[in-house]
């Protein structure tokens, strides 16, 4: 029997609900933000991600999918959303006037080479936002909110903003200096990775989940000690900002997130429960002049749906999650199968959720199956009424059973749904 990779699964019944639930959210609450969708190709030239991620980040070493297809080219399946998107945005000259702050979203799937865990696979789903043309406190304090709002839309309460700051090019290199003047005694002490990192990425030290419990990691130099003026005076902004925006957050000198781009604001939305991230971000104002295009300054986020996926399974069991319907439509013999079948691309062709029996039910159970959807409205097809151009309707609320004239039924439903 052939099955699944390793690190992916299947989606189905009542995940697929939840699924479908939260994408669904995630593009209302989208035009309430006025982002404009965007979507990018799976597969990108390999040289897009070493070129942005950086070639010592943990992603690039260690995991992503890389391959030469047919035509000799180097390959990489996305492994996360910023860079294809700030790749379109070049290519496509999408800033085009140059007074324009530019808000994209993007929902898909991404690739990634983990030892599969819980919340955690190789094949996962992410929601991102994008904003460019912007380097306005404002900005950040509106895309750290929104990430922060739509989670609280979703359903999830128990989760805290985690905050840090990472300064200015000056405020990196003085801060990198006292690092490593700090490390290099221990140096034999750190992990593996870590002293690869002392040498490449220094900064990814911070983020170490190896070390992190080491009495020298608990000491090390706090980078908001070396923030420059102008980086000090940003921060400090942006923290009252997410205050008056009500937005639960805690300032954390150890995050730095695992991407090279970042700099000045980076955070994680992490869950009080297990310490799960839900998602991250931060301000990128260098990555587009890298990758070949304008000065661009730059923010934002991704959330991973799998996480928030597991995170609202606690509180809302699968079993729990609605399967509503507005009219479950109830025939039994031919005639009424064929006009219930009509019936029903009516219905559902003016908005109306409508399901029909098509498994030659018994009444009985089509009851059954009309609770179990939680149908709003029952619509009992008989021949006689048929044939006198009426409906029987039972509000599955009050109980009250009802003739409506066949010709007033979907306006009667659309009025009472």
């Amino acid at each position: 029997m052939l099955i699944k990779p390793k690190g992916t699964y299947d989606l189905y019944g009542l995940d697929a609900k939840l699924y479908e639930y939260i994408t669904a959210c995630i593009q209302d609450f989208m035009e309430d933000y006025h982002y404009e969708f965007i979507r990018t190709p799976i597969f990108e030239d390999r040289n897009l991600y070493h070129r942005s991620v950086g070639d010592a980040s943990d992603m690039v070493v260690k995991e992503t999918y890389d391959f030469i297809d047919r035509g000799g080219r180097n390959i990489t399946l996305r492994p996360e959303g910023t860079a294809g998107v700030v790749r379109a945005l070049i290519e496509n000259k999408l800033y085009g006037n140059r007074n324009d702050v530019l808000k994209y979203y993007y929902l898909g799937t991404m690739y990634r080479y983990e030892r599969p865990q819980a919340g955690r696979y190789r094949e996962l789903t992410q929601f991102g936002v994008e904003v460019f043309n912007s380097d306005d406190v404002l900005i950040d304090a509106e895309v750290i909110s929104l990430g922060y709002n739509l989670l609280k839309e979703l359903g999830l309460e128990n989760f805290t903003v985690h905050l840090n700051s990472l300064g200015d090019e000056k405020t990196r290199e003085n801060y990198t200096a006292a690092l490593k003047k700090y490390l290099k005694p221990h140096l034999k002490d750190l992990c593996a990775d870590c002293q690869t990192r002392y040498e490449k990425n220094p900064l990814r030290i911070l983020d170490c989940k190896v070390d992190k419990d080491q009495t020298i990691m608990q000491n090390l130099p706090n980078i908001l000690d070396y923030l420059s003026a102008e980086s000090k005076s940003k921060f400090n902004k942006l923290k009252e900002l997410l205050t008056m925006l009500d937005v639960d957050y805690e300032v954390d000198n150890h995050l730095v997130r695992g991407l090279d781009y970042y700099d000045y604001h980076v955070w994680e939305y992490i869950s009080d429960d297990d310490g799960l991230a839900l998602g991250a971000g931060g301000r990128y104002n260098t990555l587009v002049e890298k990758l070949d295009g304008p000065h661009l300054p730059a923010i934002g986020f991704g959330l991973g749906l799998d996480r928030i996926m597991l995170a609202l399974k606690k509180i809302l069991p699968t079993s729990e999650i609605p399967q509503n319907v507005d009219a479950y439509i109830m025939c039994v013999n031919e005639e009424e199968k064929i006009y219930g079948i009509k019936l029903a691309q009516d219905l559902r062709l003016n908005h109306v959720k409508t399901e029909i029996n098509s498994n030659n039910l018994s009444l009985k159970s089509q009851f059954k199956v009309a609770d179990s959807l939680n149908s709003k409205f029952l619509l009992i097809l008989n021949s006689e009424d048929l044939k006198k151009g009426l409906i029987n309707v039972k509000d599955n609320a009050t109980k009250e059973e009802m003739k409506i004239d066949e010709n007033e039924i979907v306006d009667f439903l659309i009025s009472n749904i």
